[in-house]
This record gives structure tokens, sequence and C-alpha cells, in this order.
């Protein structure tokens, strides 16, 4: 394999099913440590493999003369983008205060509430006010207890489990069974893309919130597709969140309640080349968006779908985020620590690298289906974050050094003030692709697509 940095895990090779086999003169070149955040799992490796499997489908789809490459320096700041961002020398909002862990009577339990629906639903069914109320309550009940009874209620609770107990649960064996990207492969024909123009007028809908799936939209804008990132309006962004992962895309509100609304939809859908959901499994099947649908009435449609915990098993149903899925799975309690104040405490990975890896794993799914559609048709694929939990807990482990790496910056004025931002972790023949534009307002943009095609 052409490649700088030794050892990668070869991730590339998920999108066999769809590519081939990949020839090694085709893998994009990695250069650059192949440690840095040190600590018991091998993040720096999913976040190396992940990316580069996201370029190596880059060239497949873009054409043999794109020689895409990274650098770990570029990776390790993508995969902390947010913690890098600044607007107008502001840092972005961290976790909301009823995020966290917090020890029930038996053990630990991880809430998320930083949306405030979320926030809502968790105070209403433990029947507080505020953390102080909140640590209080949890206290008192088994961590069971307080998961189910915030998850019945709308909210985000999980049981904070050792690896091992994970795996040996139904919902863990379910994880186990699936691929890292599962294809479906249809076999009706659709436009080739244009050689030597990247993603230049190719559609894409971009049904995704939170991190992962604007990741992997945001990386497609980057290589120059025309993205279209659709929210309801009753539940916005979080807005430096949006503002992170917005470059380069346009932004629209729909309440598809609304007929017409569900009608400029159609149209969307009809012109599109790809389309990204991100939603809880079923959750946009009212409104016809379940994949088997859309493969139906548009064949030549690239469809990818992405969520916490598998789009049907025990846990199909269920809302998640990477945090929660770090705690569900086994991370968070090697990542723990301990002191003589407060004991054993559950920990985290240094980034969010189970949504990232899995962004990047969404776009090479993407480009991978865009590059076969022209000979042998497009088709669907799905990743979820758990199962992306599953690679990393599989990595070898091997003593990692910690080390600070140089973050390339940008900066650019946006319609939030200024923005300083970590670069993308993309070059091609030693040039660094920059961002087209900054984040536009939050759903400004019509419900249709750019004139240029």
């Amino acid at each position: 394999m052409v490649t700088g940095t030794a050892d990668i895990p070869e991730l590339y090779r998920w999108l066999a099913p769809v590519t081939g086999p990949i020839d090694e003169t085709a893998v994009a070149r990695v250069t650059g440590p192949r440690s840095w955040w040190g600590g018991p799992l091998d993040v720096e490796g999913l976040a190396l493999g992940s990316v580069q499997a996201a370029l190596t489908a880059a060239r497949l789809a873009c054409g043999p003369r794109e020689h895409f490459h990274t650098e770990s320096g570029s990776v390790a700041a993508a995969f902390a983008s947010l913690d890098h961002l600044r607007i107008d020398g502001r840092k972005p909002e961290g976790f909301a205060p009823m995020s966290g862990f917090f020890p029930a009577c038996d053990g630990w339990v991880r809430l998320h509430a930083n949306y405030p629906h979320h926030a809502r639903a968790l105070s209403g069914a433990l029947g507080v006010d505020g953390k102080a109320d909140l640590a209080e309550a949890i206290a008192s009940w088994s961590a069971a207890d307080v998961a189910q009874r915030v998850t019945d209620a709308g909210g985000l609770a999980v049981v904070v489990r050792p690896p091992q107990d994970w795996r040996r649960s139904p919902e863990g064996r379910f994880v186990d069974s699936q691929p890292w990207i599962r294809f479906d492969l249809v076999d009706a024909l659709g436009p080739a893309l244009e050689v030597g123009r990247r993603l230049t007028g190719v559609r894409i809908l971009d049904l995704t919130r939170v991190i992962a799936g604007p990741v992997a939209t945001r990386f497609l804008a980057l290589l120059g597709a025309d993205v279209l990132r659709i929210d309801p309006p009753a539940i916005p962004e979080l807005l430096d969140q949006y503002i992170d992962n917005g470059f380069g895309k346009r932004s629209a509100t729909a309440d598809f309640t609304d007929p017409a609304q569900r009608e400029k939809l159609t149209a969307l859908l009809q012109n599109a080349d790809a389309l990204i959901m991100g939603y809880r499994p079923g959750a946009l099947e009212k409104f016809g968006l379940d994949p088997h649908a859309l493969r139906e009435r548009y064949p030549n449609l690239a469809v990818v779908t992405l969520d916490a915990w598998g789009d049907h098993g025990p846990w199909g149903d269920r809302r998640g985020f990477d945090s929660l899925v770090q705690a569900a799975v086994g991370i968070a309690q090697l990542y723990g620590q301990s002191d003589a104040e407060t004991g054993p405490r559950p920990g985290a990975l240094p980034v969010q690298a189970l949504d990232h890896s899995t962004g990047y794993g969404v776009a090479a799914a993407v480009l991978a289906l865009l590059a076969r559609r022209a000979t042998a048709g497009a088709g669907w694929a799905h990743l979820c974050l758990a199962r992306t939990a599953h690679l990393l807990l599989d990595l070898p482990a091997a003593h990692r050094d910690r080390r600070d790496l140089e973050v390339p910056r940008e900066q650019s004025e946006s319609v939030f003030g200024q923005l300083s931002f970590a670069s993308p972790p993309v070059s091609v023949d030693g040039n660094r692709i920059g961002y087209r534009w900054t984040p536009g307002a939050y759903g400004a943009d019509p419900l249709e697509w750019a004139a240029d095609r």
C-alpha cells in the first residue's frame, strides 16, 4: 500500500461489495505520526482509517488523476473541529449542564440533554428542575431504572457498562452481526460523474443533524457537491454545531407535515444524486422517506442512512448520540479514572471519534455508490455509531505516545463574524483543498437546487 504512515486499519476494504477489491495503488496516501491522543484504544487508527477510506472512494469516483492525500495533523484537527472553531473569538458552547455522567445507587448513567426538547423530556421523566435536583434524584434510583424512565419519556440516557457486558447483550450481539457499511445494491443505471470536475454538479440532499451526517456532507461539499441541508423549523440545530459543519453547504428548513413543502421535497428528490438521512430509524417513514420506498421511486438515487444503534434489532428504534454509545458499549469504562474523593468515574474519548469516523464512512459509501451508478447501478447503504465503536474496540491494543500536533488553521469572514477554524483534511497533489464558502445564515436558503448542474 502506498502510504507514509504505517499500520493504518484498512477500512476502505469495507467498500468491496461496491468497488470490488481495491488495488493498493488506488489507496489514498496518509503521512505523519501514527499516534498523538494516547489512551487505551487506537482512536488514531480509527480516525486515519476512516478518512483514508473516504479519500480512496473519492479517487474511485472522481477519476484516477486525482491523487488525494491527508496527514495526521489535519485528521486530528478535523476530528476536534468544534474545539478549534472560534466565532468572533468566542469558543463554541460545550455540553449542557444536564448532560454527562451521573452516579446512580448501583452504577453510572450517561445523559444527553444538549437539545432543549431532550432536556425537557429528561426533567419531566425524573421530576427535577436543574442539575442539582437531577443528581440527587438519580442517586436514589438504579442506573437501569433511570435509563428506562428517561428513554420512555423521549429523553436520552444509557447505563454505563463494561465492554464484555455490552457484547454479550442482545443489542451488542446484533451490532456485531452487521458489517461496518451494509450495502444493498440495485442494477438501474444512472449518469456517470464527469471526469475532472470532482463532484461539481452532484446534488446531495442532507437530512442529517448533530455531527456524523453533517461531517459526511461537509466532506462531500468540499469536493464540489451541491449540498442542501434541510432541518425541521420546530427543532432547530444548535447554532455552534451548525456553523462547525456548515462550510460549503446551503441550509433550508421545511415542515414535511405541510403538503406544499412535501411537494418541494419530491421535486428535490427527482433531481438529486444522493440522499443522506441521519434521523432515528422510522422517524421519516410517514413522509415516504424510507429506503425501500425511495429505491422503488428513485432507482438512480444513492441513499445512505446512519443512526446510533442500527436500523433494526433490539435498539433499532432508540435515539442516540456518540457520547451515549461510548457509555453503553464500554468505552466510557475503559477511559475511566479514579481519585480518593470520588472513586471510579467513567471517562470519554479525546474526541467524538464515533461521530467523525462514521461520517467519513458515510461519505465513502456515497462516493462508492456514485462511482458504481453508471456501470452497474447505485443503491443503498447503512452505518451506525455502535458498529463504529465495535471497530474501535476490536483494533489491536498497543502503546501509543501522546503528543501535540500542529493544527492547520484558516480564517474567514462570515455572517456570524470572523471565523477561525481547522483546515479540511484533504490535499490533492500536495495542495490543500479549501472550503468554497463559510456557513450561511441558518435555514436561509430556498428549497431548490443551485442553478448550475
